[in-house]
């Protein structure tokens, strides 16, 4: 193993690895279910298309109730609800290939999106930009303030390159480089922490985690260097039209 990935968090060494160890059980299809509009998640008793209807918007529900996150965005660690359940990889295989139920997860991504305040530009190339200037500022200033928000992220992007979305990984987490280094937003230091350490690592593709993890450390540490919002259109079309994020 390498000095570098020595140094990250062990859930992202596990995730990185695809969760070593880890077996399939079959008896467990909660999230399945869940996603299916079949099952009402708990503790808030929501159907997902119930959750997707009501709480859009409602951001005091979304930063202070937490057990829906694990619902919305499972993955294959046990989170703090437990009355949530671990994805299993049968669960991945069949969810992958649900057209609806895909729907569902793109809407909850559009959800999460919202209350941060950002919006999905494109879904076949990961592009965000902000919400409406009316309210994407107080978005962005809770986003740095709530602190908890931050392993919800992890959670999102290791839930999204599960089930084959990694496109929408580069997409945000260049959206955020681009604020940072354009704009000077979302620069806490907790913010900045979690993103070099959890976020940028929670890509599979090597070849797209090392050259996000270059573009941020050149930003970081260049202050002649900016990552503009044209920069960051330009990885996404190139990684759409070539097949890769860089040059």
């Amino acid at each position: 193993m390498s000095t570098r990935r020595v140094a990250l968090p062990r859930d992202i060494v596990e995730f990185l690895d695809s969760y070593p160890g880890e077996e399939d059980d079959i008896s467990l299809n909660a999230n399945l279910e869940f996603y299916s509009n079949r099952l009402r998640c708990r503790p808030d008793n929501l159907l997902i298309d119930e959750l997707h209807e009501r709480w859009l918007g409602d951001y005091q529900k979304l930063e202070y109730k937490h057990g829906y996150i694990q619902w919305l965005f499972p993955i294959r660690e046990h989170g703090m609800n437990y009355e949530s359940q671990p994805l299993q990889t049968h669960e991945i295989e069949f969810m992958r290939n649900d057209e609806q139920i895909m729907g569902r997860l793109l809407l909850s991504y559009r959800l999460m999106l919202d209350f941060y305040g950002m919006r999905l530009e494109s879904q076949e190339t990961g592009l965000l930009n902000r919400s409406p200037s009316s309210h994407f500022g107080a978005r962005y200033q809770n986003l740095v303030r709530s602190s908890h928000n931050n392993l919800r992220i992890s959670r999102i992007l290791k839930c999204l390159s599960e089930f084959g979305l990694e496109r929408l990984n580069a997409g945000f987490l260049l959206h955020v480089l681009n604020e940072q280094s354009e704009h000077g937003h979302l620069n806490s230091p907790m913010l900045l922490s979690s993103m070099d350490r959890w976020w940028t690592n929670c890509l599979r593709n090597e070849e797209e985690r090392l050259y996000i993890a270059s573009l941020i450390q050149k930003a970081r540490g260049d202050p002649d260097f900016v990552f503009s919002r044209g920069m960051y259109e330009e990885a996404l079309e190139r990684r759409r039209s070539a097949g890769r994020l860089g040059p």
